[in-house]
């Protein structure tokens, strides 16, 4: 529900880029920053005080609580090199089991399913990778025409259609495959992250083979639909000048 509240089509480095209003606030994981505000404000309303009931009892809970949903958030922010790696890091102390010394307890216990759900988030955030090749083309074509769209209006410094065959293989790669396998390894989920992962390398395997014509559509499809819209508008900007 929180994850992309009122994201502003383009990258936090173009945020940053324009200095726009949030940028200038957040400094960095300014897009994930906001949307926690966002939805922090709307549940401190009062018309949710039975839902906060719901979630914590205490303040102790509710520090809990505000910690676990940022650090969730925030987990979504995979430009930010950083990040990764502290991510990566606990990751590895808490589920390697050939790690020198694991911690036991409570407290690893806490530790363990925290990073299990920022991890959770992270794969939901590019589910459409995980499913069937059917709704990642889906959500690839709209993806890629959020960017084309921003490049085209100058909020972008790349063409995104050069490279976007090649980057969504390296993204299979060197992300979405390995964050389906820490699925799979960390055991929570069952047979399910079997599911993830065979889907995750099927489309991989599917894009290496339909990417660059499928490009080449989406391409042709952006020009199509902004010949429609500007045929539609013509006539009322003639209008609106008479």
């Amino acid at each position: 529900i929180i994850h992309d509240v009122d994201h502003p089509g383009v990258p936090n480095a173009q945020l940053v880029k324009e200095k726009s209003r949030c940028a200038q606030i957040y400094k960095k994981s300014v897009a994930e920053q906001k949307s926690v505000d966002i939805a922090w404000d709307m549940l401190m309303e009062d018309r949710y005080a039975e839902l906060r009931a719901c979630i914590y009892q205490t303040e102790e809970d509710l520090r809990r609580f505000r910690q676990l949903l940022v650090n969730a958030v925030m987990a979504t922010d995979i430009v930010d090199k950083e990040l990764q790696e502290l991510r990566k890091a606990r990751w590895e102390t808490a589920f390697d089991s050939t790690a020198e010394t694991q911690d036991e307890g409570v407290e690893s216990e806490d530790r363990k399913a925290t990073i299990v759900i920022e991890h959770l988030i992270q794969a939901s955030d590019v589910a459409h990778t995980m499913q069937h090749w059917y709704i990642y083309k889906k959500w690839n074509e709209r993806f890629f025409m959020e960017c084309y769209r921003a490049y085209r209006e100058g909020r972008a410094d790349f063409d995104p259609s050069t490279n976007w065959y090649k980057a969504e293989i390296g993204f299979f790669d060197h992300y979405v495959i390995p964050l389906a396998r820490k699925l799979q390894s960390c055991g929570v989920f069952g047979v399910s992250s079997d599911e993830y992962l065979n889907y995750a390398t099927a489309n991989r395997d599917e894009w290496v083979r339909e990417g660059e014509a499928l490009v080449q559509q989406f391409l042709a499809m952006f020009k199509e639909d902004n010949a429609l819209l500007t045929a539609r508008l013509d006539p009322l900007i003639v209008n609106l000048k008479e």
